[in-house]
């Protein structure tokens, strides 16, 4: 079992293609491709969000707190099998910093921690603390699987400075039923075609290259959540069929 904890700024803007493949020599200059980006491609990346059973987490977010937090359960393989590695990870924003932690089971083990809170014996002390802070977490919050979101991603990790990263993604997805891992990728697109979602990823300033780089693009800063996002869908399409059936 592997443990990961960090805190950054993240920094997010929805770009066309041209922009995208714009900033691509300048991203080449100053940083290399994600190691998950084998040849230059994309990786798939697949959740689940878990949440109240009347959607409190989001909700609370959507409303800008100084303090949010959320829970998902994260996969690179689709469909996922039992023996498939998966990703529990709890990431709060406070402020503006993102803080994240997260462990590393196989899908038959976060199934099994999920329904019973049986986890892997460890003699480690973070990874032991890390499952402290999801047991309080499990037990404040009576959560359910609520949301599947998965996209594509390109990404990058700064030459001189590997804690500087941006991501790229693309056919971001989202479903509000069969939400499980184990089912291939499907659903309702969050962004357009032609677009891409960029997250600058820094713990400290952004770097001026790509500062200049946004500028010359006329990129501009967005607030956006991909569960934010297809929520917000969820509740617009409700609101939609409310209406559709009073004038009926």
């Amino acid at each position: 079992m592997a443990i990961n904890t960090f805190a950054r700024k993240e920094i997010k803007f929805l770009l066309d293609v041209k922009q995208y493949e714009s900033m691509l020599d300048e991203i080449h200059k100053y940083m290399n491709p994600d190691k998950f980006c084998i040849g230059g491609k994309e990786y798939g990346v697949y959740n689940i969000y878990y949440d109240t059973p009347d959607d409190f987490l989001i909700r609370e977010s959507l409303a800008k707190p100084y303090y949010k937090e959320k829970i998902r359960l994260r996969s690179y393989y689709s469909p996922a099998k039992p023996d498939d590695t998966v990703f529990l990870e709890i990431k709060k924003k406070i402020g503006g910093v993102v803080a994240k932690r997260r462990v590393t089971f196989t899908l038959g083990e976060s199934d099994c921690y999920l329904d019973t809170r049986e986890k892997p014996k460890s003699d480690k002390y973070i990874i032991n603390q890390v499952f402290k802070e999801l047991d309080a977490f499990l037990e404040n919050y009576n959560v359910v699987p609520k949301q599947y979101i998965s996209y594509q991603r390109s990404a990058f990790f700064g030459k001189d400075n590997h804690d500087f990263r941006l991501t790229f993604d693309r056919l971001i997805t989202e479903r509000r039923d069969d939400l499980v891992l184990s089912s291939p990728s499907y659903g309702n697109q969050i962004i357009g075609e032609n677009q891409r979602l960029m997250e600058v990823k820094v713990s400290d300033s952004v770097p001026e290259w790509l500062i200049k780089c946004l500028s010359d693009l006329k990129i501009y800063k967005t607030s956006f959540s991909k569960y934010g996002r297809a929520y917000e869908m969820y509740v617009e399409n409700n609101l939609r069929n409310l209406r559709s059936v009073s004038y009926v």
